[in-house]
């Protein structure tokens, strides 16, 4: 019985066993919970982490779905710090809208993006753990909110911006410190801990008992997520030491024209800390926005 409690994280789950159909219903559960409307998954298209080599990035897990509705949801989950992280993530959106319709098309047939992050890092100053951005036109002087006449169908409908422009979810799952209630609240505490209590009843959670069960890998599986935790826990290490050395390298720095330099030479001294542990460019230069010229220099 106690084997049967430690389940499967879910950037792992998402990139080795919910890109079966079989294993749909755990990530519509998920879907269902946090847009707060049932979503049943038609079909997973092509997203940046659909490759399965070795070397597969284990910062950054996607997965990019459509729904019976025909519309888009990206979900991504993030385990370190990116500088630049809401420019990419309006990137992908944008990426995704233009992907997805054809030249000559018309622009009806655009579809709602939802772009879901599960972070766990530090995006910035805020106190909940789930933030929820959407497109609203609200008027200067009179404060209502705009409807927009479109057709459908030969037909003339009214229809709220939000409804046709993408939507951002950001969980911040290292935030939540709350006793779980809700079903989105289990699930938070799923993302963070990796538990599921037995009396579940939050959709999708269910299934994920059965289905997300550590000890039901072969040696081989369990053996490539014990590898892909530890290698998760020794880059946030290696990240944090690397950006305490820089800021104190930086203070040192007593006068007002020494600080750039200072800075610089902190992100130079990361960057070669970073490069020494073998990490990759591209996040080398997510942790220090060094360019690449720059970092293969060292």
């Amino acid at each position: 019985m106690e084997q049967q409690d430690r389940y499967i994280r879910f950037d792992w789950a998402v990139k080795r066993l919910l890109r079966q159909k079989a294993n749909f219903d755990v990530l519509e559960g998920f879907l269902t919970v946090l847009l707060g409307e049932e979503v049943k998954i038609i079909e997973l298209l092509e997203s940046e982490s659909n490759q399965q080599s070795a070397d597969d990035k284990f910062n950054r897990v996607d997965i990019k779905a459509k729904n019976s509705k025909g519309e888009i949801i990206i979900v991504e989950i993030q385990n370190t710090r990116e500088l630049y992280y809401l420019e990419r993530i309006l990137y992908g959106v944008a990426k995704a809208i233009t992907e997805h319709i054809s030249l000559g098309e018309r622009y009806y047939e655009v579809k709602k993006i939802y772009s879901i992050s599960i972070l766990y890092f530090d995006i910035g100053k805020g106190n909940d753990y789930l933030y929820h951005g959407q497109n609203s036109f609200t008027g200067v002087h009179t404060g209502d909110r705009l409807e927009v006449t479109t057709k459908e169908k030969d037909a003339l409908v009214h229809k709220l911006p939000a409804e046709i422009f993408p939507e951002y979810f950001l969980i911040r799952v290292n935030e939540f410190n709350k006793v779980a209630v809700t079903p989105l609240e289990e699930w938070i505490e799923y993302l963070k801990t990796g538990c599921i209590r037995s009396d579940t009843q939050a959709p999708g959670l269910a299934e994920a008992r059965k289905k997300l069960i550590y000890y039901n890998m072969s040696p081989a599986e369990r053996h490539a997520y014990d590898e892909h935790l530890s290698a998760i826990m020794i880059q946030n290490d290696v990240l944090d030491g690397a950006k305490l050395e820089g800021r104190m390298e930086g203070r040192m720095e007593g006068r007002m024209e020494g600080r750039m330099e200072g800075k610089m030479e902190g992100c130079i001294e990361i960057a070669r800390n970073l490069k020494s542990m073998g990490l990759d460019t591209e996040t080398i230069q997510k942790a220090t926005g060094l360019l690449p010229e720059e970092i293969q220099k060292l």
